[in-house]
């Protein structure tokens, strides 16, 4: 049972990424401020719904939320910084695109940098316990999902309409028959040892 809030006296912000553990494609982030009543009995963390009902889930999240806000970060700007400080790149651009300043983040996982003027809070497993940073996982995730559908037309070959860019065997085995693209990040082991 996700908890609506952790401090009812609070503007609390949730906040989430998808696609850190990928090869390929943008690293996408959410911040969502729900309203302190909001409940959906399908609201978990997004790695527990189906695809369906997070696609179902988005447009009232999006309806009811006091604000939210998505960012993506391009493989050239992971390689770049790196996948951690780009996952918390994307967080605090996020939260920057908000309209609501929140009083405290909520931030899914141990790692996050201190956003100007407000204290954060990491809490592991966070999208499993927290309605908003549930929320803030679906919205990453659905948009991310997105994007690796449009990008797969043109790359078809590494069949990122079913491991959405995640180091799959048929991933892998098309990075060792036709190499990476340029939507693939290239400080990340793309093949295994020996393969």
């Amino acid at each position: 049972m996700l908890k609506a809030y952790y401090d009812k006296k609070l503007v609390e912000v949730g906040c989430d990424e998808a696609g850190r553990g990928c090869l390929a494609g943008p690293v996408f982030a959410a911040a969502v401020i729900l309203p302190k009543d909001f409940y959906h009995p399908l609201l978990n963390d997004s790695k527990q719904i189906s695809e369906k009902n997070r696609l179902l889930l988005r447009p009232i999240i999006e309806a009811e939320a006091i604000a939210f806000g998505v960012t993506k970060l391009s493989p050239k700007k992971i390689d770049k910084i790196n996948i951690l400080n780009a996952s918390i790149l994307a967080m605090h651009l996020s939260i920057d695109k908000m309209n609501t300043k929140p009083e405290l983040i909520l931030v899914d996982g141990n790692r996050f940098k201190p956003y100007p003027f407000v204290q954060h809070l990491c809490i592991i497993k966070g999208d499993s316990k927290f309605a908003s940073i549930a929320a803030a996982s679906v919205l990453a995730k659905t948009y991310r999902d997105d994007y690796m559908l449009k990008i797969h037309k043109k790359f078809d070959y590494y069949g990122w309409d079913s491991n959405k860019g995640y180091p799959t065997k048929k991933h892998r085995a098309a990075i060792a028959e036709h190499g990476p693209c340029k939507h693939h990040r290239m400080t990340f082991r793309l093949l295994k040892e020996g393969s």
